[in-house]
């Protein structure tokens, strides 16, 4: 229609900046999406908080070695 008179660099630009556009719409919607959420809604497994907590708390010499890591020593 109105695009067709364009030359091509400028249809390059014109559509390059209405995809910049659509994308930064989309990230807004996931934002406020995020932000609509309410925020008890999402409880962390007391089970993986304990683990997490302990795996911290222990020192790193008697942390246990994994397999992969002695292969790498070898």
């Amino acid at each position: 229609i109105g695009s067709t008179n364009l030359p091509p660099h400028a249809l390059t630009l014109v559509s390059g900046f209405v995809a910049v556009i659509s994308v930064n719409i989309v990230i807004a919607f996931y934002i406020y999406m995020a932000m609509k959420e309410p925020v008890d809604k999402h409880e962390p497994d007391p089970k993986f908080l304990a683990d997490a907590k302990a795996s911290v708390s222990q020192p790193t010499g008697e942390a246990p070695t994994s397999s992969e890591s002695i292969k790498k020593r070898e």
